[in-house]
């Protein structure tokens, strides 16, 4: 596996300490890229050998999802890039979209658990995940008032990056797909995660106990699942997911499994198995946009949630109620790249160490 073509030359001669030191960077300039490309990691460790075809053709690919949007609707681009990250969970017994989202979705169409803007600011520096709680009551064009996940069973990819994008006026330039069916195999791959749980949980004999704990895959799993236990809910459950993928984007860089050439090879082929991507984005794309983020680090990441106000029902569903006003100011931040400077003034609005 070579990383060669993807390290910075700078006209030097072949002094074998530079040029280990310049083969570690280019790996770190990979992984960081990716970490921010998705920034939950899902594709930091593909960063490392993304540039093979057989691993970086393994990525799913969601043809012409903006192809139905009419651009003059949509949000300016503001530089930098945008994914609108989606989180499915193919094996959970429980729906999330379906009757279980909207009166008069489709159940079982497509189930988005998972609902994340992730940003890369325009000089590579920093980066923020912005958590949108699936059971969010929002404007969904041409439906009305609704669940935000409902919009995927609506009108699948198109709708819900149209609705996302009302609702943030921030432009959206990719799509991506995250199946945590396969978030067991990738936690394991990394040797497990460390987090510390704010409450206990247990889900069909498995149990996952309060405090700091190296959690397996299939704990994991149980982690990032639970809802129905928990005081906050859905809030608490988007916390939790936060924090799972935090931990397993510090655990990937810390481990050695991405200095290792067969390790990180055995990562990212679980990795790419359970992500998808939209079609615009080639694997020589991946690959460069990694180099372009090659100067951030995952200290500056910040993990946010939209604000609320609450939750409430409407009908038979149960919803959460956002804070339009204090909505906008985040999403302004995140279009002016000034993220870093909104959570120095709000600190508390950062994922916190032990969520629930």
């Amino acid at each position: 596996m070579s990383v060669g073509g993807m390290i910075d030359q700078d006209g030097r001669g072949p002094d074998p300490d530079e040029e280990r030191g310049r083969k570690r960077r280019g790996v770190r300039a990979l992984v960081y890229g990716l970490i921010a490309l998705l920034v939950l990691v899902l594709l930091a460790a593909a960063g490392v050998v993304i540039v093979t075809q057989q691993l970086g053709s393994q990525v799913g690919r969601y043809p012409s999802v903006f192809a139905p949007i009419d651009p003059s609707s949509r949000p300016a681009d503001s530089g930098g890039q945008t994914f609108l990250l989606i989180g499915t969970d193919s094996r959970s017994p429980d729906p999330t979209t379906g009757t279980d989202a909207a009166p008069d979705a489709v159940f079982g169409s497509q189930r988005s658990d998972v609902i994340m803007v992730a940003t890369i600011a325009e000089d590579g520096q920093s980066a923020s995940v912005v958590s949108i709680p699936r059971d969010s009551y929002v404007d969904i064009p041409g439906r009305g008032k609704n669940k935000v996940n409902a919009a995927l069973a609506f009108g699948g990819p198109p709708l819900l990056i149209q609705t996302v994008e009302q609702l943030t006026a921030v432009h959206i330039d990719h799509y991506a797909v995250i199946d945590f069916a396969g978030f067991a195999q990738m936690t394991d791959a990394v040797g497990g995660i460390d987090v510390n749980v704010g409450q206990e949980s247990e889900r069909d004999g498995v149990v996952v106990p309060a405090g700091e704990q190296h959690l397996n895959g299939e704990q994991a799993l149980v982690y990032v699942r639970e809802r129905k236990s928990l005081p906050g809910g859905d809030l608490d459950r988007v916390r939790r997911q936060q924090a799972a993928l935090r931990a397993f984007l510090e655990k990937a860089l810390s481990s050695g499994t991405l200095s290792s050439p067969t390790g990180a090879y055995s990562l990212v082929d679980t990795v790419t198995r359970h992500v998808g991507v939209d079609d615009s984005l080639s694997n020589t794309g991946l690959a460069q946009l990694a180099v372009s983020m090659r100067d951030l680090r995952n200290s500056n990441v910040s993990f946010l949630t939209v604000p609320v106000t609450g939750t409430g029902m409407e009908g038979d569903q149960s919803v959460v109620y956002l804070n339009q006003t204090a909505g906008r100011d985040l999403w302004f931040a995140v279009n002016t790249d000034a993220v870093p400077q909104y959570v120095a003034t709000r600190p508390q609005e950062q994922l916190s160490d032990t969520p629930r």
